[in-house]
């Protein structure tokens, strides 16, 4: 027993020498030639190599069937053999492609198992023990189970099998009793297992698409564009792709004027690629109906774009392509055949694709009207549209009979993309005008999801399209009167508390509501309103009775004027007359951080206009860091 073990231990210390040294004339392998040396036979020299025990197990399964009697065969010391023997990670490669294998346990019958010994015999040469030296570039070689390998030495050791794939010596001429032992890292695969395993065995994305007809479009196109995208289909993932047929690329190169791939612009095709494919192995049954992000990057910013899944009748994607052969299993994913290339989708694509907004879409081309359009199909101008779901405009009954136009408009932000995440409690400018041509104010509040001017919601968020983002909303968004201002902004809760609940004798509210002239009281719009905010209503002593308070609040607004910032004498003062009847003065430019300073009609001076031009379809507002009391003596 000591002498065996003492054995095996030069046997394995052997090996180490084997691996740390090389010699030019040998392929990179020294060899041991003293017989005396070696006492172990092909089998037993395995049993003692820990990286090949999966092998050990492997001979010991094959031989659970009648049919095999591997390990006696290969203990034979009257016969040489050469034997290739895949390391452990080999081996658990293999069984990573075999679909519905999980370790050598599922090679569970005979059937199998003979399968097993087919594989494992494509392995063995038999009466001859071949080294590292004895082989020679395309030398052909004969297995005991009947099929050939063949060998090329460039760039190290290597024997390719029926797949045109090849396994790399990584470990060369370990010597037995009975033949010689290469260590490589893959496992060979005769023709008759491949042909017996074309149900389980699987390939990489890259090789299934080369592996089929109907995709060689697809494969082209992968071979053309940038980032070496078969090498990356190929890789780990994993992946899921949607694969366009030949006939799908045909329609694509004829519908966008390219009579072949190569007149495709580069970027462009690898832009287009990218967008067939999502991260992870998303099978049918994984998949769920919404927006998911593809790897292109041709989203606005750099942005990863969107893709919206239907399942509504079967897989459609974009709405333009659909899935007809679905869950076709990869070794790194799952790739779906669908019948139509998936193009960059701009903001109009994603809208008309999507069956929750065609209401919008329907009020964005009513009477073949073109102009939402043309707009928002524009690739040098980014935007941020708030879209309306159907049920949005079905519950919208246009309470101030404004423009179509003007409340579509008022839902897209031009200039800019703005994401989610990037949002804050603040004002944007729409695409919206007043009759002055002014373009309006959009209150976006960020405390507890996303309110848009207080009253619709941000439902689906950061669509990604390749000119800007889409958010779906729950609700239109009307033409923003005053009061729409002072209600969805937090900051002016104490006015508006001050305009109702404590002046109920005045319909301020209804009052800065208007959006017609003519009303019997002489009070029209446009209004320009100065507002104070809560802190400068916390700076008061007291808040006033309500007969004083009604003055007070009058004092701060100025009727039948839309008065911007720009509208001011931009160095010197500008006197307006208030409701109250009270002029209050504007002197540009501000002191410190004010924007502006007013002196109210008390006479009080330093009063600051800290946020300007909040600018609704019945006036505008101005912001002031202390409220504003009228002359009292009058």
């Amino acid at each position: 027993m000591k002498t065996k073990f003492l054995n095996r231990f030069m046997l394995l210390l052997l090996a180490t020498f084997v691996l740390a040294c090389s010699d030019d004339d040998d392929n990179g392998v020294d060899h041991n030639d003293d017989p005396d040396m070696i006492e172990l036979n092909i089998v037993e020299t395995a049993q003692a190599t820990e990286s090949v025990s999966i092998l050990v197990s492997a001979l010991a399964k094959a031989d659970e069937s009648s049919s095999n009697d591997l390990i006696s065969t290969l203990s034979d010391e009257t016969t040489d053999f050469t034997v290739l023997a895949p390391t452990n990670d080999a081996f658990t490669d293999l069984l990573e492609r075999l679909d519905g294998f999980d370790s050598l346990d599922d090679f569970n019958d005979e059937q199998l198992q003979d399968l097993l010994a087919t594989i494992l015999t494509y392995h063995v040469v038999a009466g001859a023990s071949v080294t590292s030296g004895d082989l020679s570039e395309g030398q052909v070689i004969t297995t005991v189970q009947g099929e050939d390998l063949m060998v090329s030495l460039t760039g190290g050791v290597y024997f390719t099998d029926a797949a045109g794939e090849s396994a790399q010596v990584t470990l060369a001429d370990v010597e037995t009793n009975n033949g010689v032992i290469h260590l490589i890292d893959k496992v060979l695969l005769p023709q008759a297992a491949i042909d017996a395993l074309a149900d389980v065995l699987l390939y990489s994305i890259t090789d299934l698409a080369i592996a089929t007809p109907t995709l060689s479009n697809l494969v082209a196109a992968l071979q053309a564009a940038d980032g070496d995208l078969p090498t990356v289909l190929a890789g780990d993932g994993p992946f899921t792709v949607f694969a366009p047929t030949d006939d799908a690329f045909e329609t694509f190169l004829s519908d966008n004027g390219f009579a072949s791939l190569s007149d495709v612009p580069v970027d462009v095709l690898t832009q287009v690629l990218l967008n067939h494919v999502i991260s992870g192995a998303n099978f049918s049954t994984d998949l769920t109906a919404g927006y998911i992000s593809t790897l292109s990057t041709a989203g606005v910013d750099g942005n990863n774009l969107s893709m919206l899944v239907d399942l509504s009748s079967g897989v459609t994607l974009n709405g333009v392509s659909s899935v007809s052969t679905a869950d076709v299993k990869a070794l790194n994913g799952v790739v779906h055949i669908v019948d139509a290339v998936i193009g960059l989708p701009n903001i109009v694509d994603h809208a008309v694709a999507n069956s929750d907004l065609t209401e919008l879409v329907g009020a964005l081309t009513a009477e073949g009207n073109t102009t939402f359009t043309d707009l928002l199909s524009d690739s040098t101008t980014d935007f941020t549209v708030f879209a309306p779901v159907n049920t949005a405009f079905t519950a919208f009954t246009n309470p101030n009979s404004n423009a179509l136009d003007a409340i579509l408009s008022n839902h897209v932000i031009v200039g800019t993309a703005a994401f989610s995440a990037s949002l804050t409690n603040s004002y944007v400018t729409t695409a919206a005008t007043n009759s002055d041509g002014d373009a309006l104010s959009m209150y976006i509040n960020t405390d507890d999801g996303v309110t848009l001017n207080g009253g619709s919601m941000v439902a689906a968020a950061d669509i990604v399209a390749t000119n800007g983002v889409i958010h779906a909303v729950d609700a239109v968004i009307d033409l923003p009167t005053i009061v729409t201002f002072a209600v969805a902004d937090p900051t002016f809760s104490t006015l508006v508390t001050a305009l109702t609940e404590l002046t109920p004798e005045t319909d301020f509210a209804g009052i800065l509501s208007r959006s017609e002239g003519g009303n019997t009281d002489g009070i029209n719009p446009d209004f320009t309103v100065f507002a104070p905010t809560n802190d400068a209503f916390a700076a008061l002593a007291s808040i006033p009775e309500e007969d004083v308070l009604t003055q007070v609040l009058l004092h701060h607004v100025v009727a039948g004027a839309n008065v911007r910032s720009t509208d001011l004498t931009q160095e010197g003062d500008t006197m307006a007359t208030t409701l109250e009847g009270d002029s209050m003065t504007i002197t540009l430019p501000g002191t410190g951080t004010n924007i502006a300073d007013v002196t109210d009609g008390s006479g009080t001076t330093g009063i600051g206009i800290i946020a300007v031009d909040v600018q609704a379809n019945n006036g505008v507002i101005h912001v002031l860091n202390q409220v504003m009391i009228p002359d009292t003596t009058n």
